[in-house]
């Protein structure tokens, strides 16, 4: 378990904030993660990658001279925001243009991917590689929906060694998406984690069995076993690396570099001893090992766990991993230490609150205290929508929910004590819930809530017809956005009923607070019959037949707070006679 904490609310924040008063030689803190603390030459590349924290050294041990030039780090197994990540690439932008790396988790897609238009929108060249390494979690086929888990150090230290080198940023791609395809990953897991403060572990494997292929937030696994011996977990290791040799290798006399990795709790004894035959067996196969990594190198926790990833080396690959490293938690060779960069002290402009007319104030006033129900809302069924989400996702879904409402509150307060309309105080706690929540539901929030505060403007007072077209729009963006369809069980199934539902009423002559009470309906039927629909996207598709009989947390929670505004607004309009 998880044993010191303050408020776990903070825990990462605080977590940052030590790591980086540790590591001030390697890396000082800016708005969304870290960033080296040394100068980096004009006109180089730079490697930003990320993810949520609670997998250390992942992803802010990693940065420092000759590894990542920034880490956008998210709240607890939740994705970095697209406001974080695009701060820290915007940072470290050195002229060369920015390469993002990742590992291929729906939420970190999501946030990186809008990071990347919104860089390239500025005119910062800017490309991607995702890591997909986990043969685990999808067949060779579906390759591109693999998770990334150990195998982001071969991936992220191949294009920062690039970058390094002087290669311009679509050689860093290259030679990057080329790594990812010689890397191989395989993991098994003895128990599950728990987050600071959580009453139980996140997820749980049974007393005395193994899980084999469970991911490292507790992702369904492929099958499970007793515990093994040393001897014979490294054999199985093995087996299903060299069972899928990547395209374009010959095994025989292969370079390969193992990397035997520990998720938390596995104790370096216990990793030398399995290596040792791990060493015996790829010898036996006639491969070459290069530079064996033995130690912890993306973690879950305290997850007793461990993985094996094999790097299949070529020439220039191998070239590029001799490059000598000095990051906090990752050395290799010898560095000439680069000197501090100097570091403004310019205070950022004045945030400047546009102001309503005193109509939208007013509606304004009535957004947060819609933003206030959510709030309630959430905090009375978090723990409900955790325990769903850890059969049917990853189990933070009601814990991110309650970062990004409460966030989303402390931004419509401010905008409506400083006068702000309806428009832009919605906007405020739209990009506050998206920034704080992180993950793929803060990501989607962000997109409804811009989508409606689009819509009420900041004059006057909008109509039935404006709310229910804002609603449209944001379904929209978040199929445009997570490319999810009705059916694949997800927050979509939901979503979908409750705009067409609310268009119908309201294309019909239907006030709001009729209509948007029937789409509530609608919207809870349809998340309770997601619980009889196999999950396709996300990190639920991995839980397959499993998440079966459990309903989709997104879809839940939507339904819990457009059922809970349905009754604020029939209240509002029965005492105030208003439409919206």
């Amino acid at each position: 378990m998880t044993r010191l904490w303050n408020d776990p609310a903070d825990f990462a924040d605080e977590m940052i904030d030590g790591f980086v008063a540790a590591n001030s030689r390697s890396v000082r803190r800016v708005p969304g993660g870290v960033v080296r603390s040394t100068v980096v030459p004009e006109g180089q590349v730079v490697v930003i990658v990320g993810g949520g924290s609670g997998h250390y050294p992942a992803f802010g041990g990693l940065v420092g001279q000759g590894f990542a030039h920034g880490a956008a780090m998210g709240n607890l197994f939740a994705s970095p925001s697209t406001q974080q990540v695009h701060a820290v690439a915007k940072t470290a932008h050195r002229g060369g243009g920015v390469f993002l790396s990742y590992g291929n988790y729906a939420g970190d897609v999501l946030n990186f991917d809008s990071a990347q238009e919104r860089l390239r929108a500025e005119g910062i060249p800017t490309q991607t590689v995702a890591v997909t390494d986990d043969i685990a979690s999808a067949p060779l086929d579906e390759k591109h929906k693999r998770r990334g888990i150990a195998g982001d150090l071969t991936v992220f230290r191949t294009a920062a060694a690039a970058a390094e080198a002087g290669y311009d940023l679509d050689a860093v791609t290259t030679v990057a998406a080329r790594a990812n395809e010689r890397t191989r990953s395989f993991g098994v897991a003895f128990t599950g984690c728990t987050l600071p403060g959580a009453p139980a572990p996140l997820f749980t494997v049974p007393e005395g069995r193994m899980a084999i292929g469970l991911g490292i937030h507790g992702e369904q696994g492929v099958d499970e076993t007793d515990i093994p011996t040393a001897d014979e977990l490294a054999e199985l290791l093995v087996s299903r690396l060299l069972a899928e040799i990547p395209d374009g290798v010959e095994a025989q006399g292969a370079r390969v570099v193992p990397v035997l990795n520990g998720l938390g709790s596995l104790k370096y004894e216990e990793l030398f001893v399995v290596y040792r035959r791990i060493a015996q067996l790829l010898e036996a196969a006639g491969l070459v090992i290069v530079d064996p990594h033995v130690g912890e190198y993306c973690t879950s926790f305290d997850m007793a766990g461990t993985s094996l990833t094999l790097f299949w080396l070529d020439e220039e690959l191998e070239t590029l991993w001799n490059t000598p490293v000095d990051a906090p938690a990752y050395r290799r060779g010898s560095v000439v230490a680069a000197a501090q960069a100097e570091v403004s002290d310019r205070a950022d402009a004045e945030d400047t609150i546009a102001q309503g007319d005193p109509v939208s104030q007013t509606v304004a006033q009535t957004v947060g205290a819609a933003i206030r129900l959510i709030v309630d809302t959430i905090d009375e069924n978090v723990d409900e929508l955790g325990r769903i989400d850890a059969i049917a996702g990853d189990g933070d879904h009601g814990i991110g929910m309650q970062r990004g409402s409460h966030a989303a509150l402390d931004a419509v307060v401010i905008a409506v004590e400083a006068g702000a309309g309806a428009q832009t105080a919605l906007t405020r706690a739209a990009d506050a819930w998206a920034d704080k929540a992180g993950g793929t539901s803060g990501a989607l929030w962000g997109v409804i809530l811009n989508a409606v505060a689009a819509h009420l403007g900041d004059s006057g007072r909008p109509d039935a017809v404006a709310v229910a077209a804002g609603v449209a729009d944001g379904v929209r963006g978040v199929q445009t956005y997570g490319k999810a369809e009705v059916g694949d069980k997800t927050m979509v199934d939901a979503l979908v009923p409750f705009t067409t539902t609310l268009s119908a009423a309201v294309d019909g002559g239907a006030e709001l607070a009729p209509a948007w009470a029937t789409a509530a309906e609608a919207a809870t039927r349809a998340a309770e019959a997601s619980a009889d629909l196999l999950p396709k996207m996300g990190r639920a598709r991995t839980h397959g037949e499993h998440a079966v009989g459990t309903p989709d947390p997104g879809a839940v929670s939507f339904a819990l707070i457009t059922t809970a505004l349905g009754a604020m607004l029939a209240e509002h309009s029965n005492g105030k006679g208003t439409h919206s």
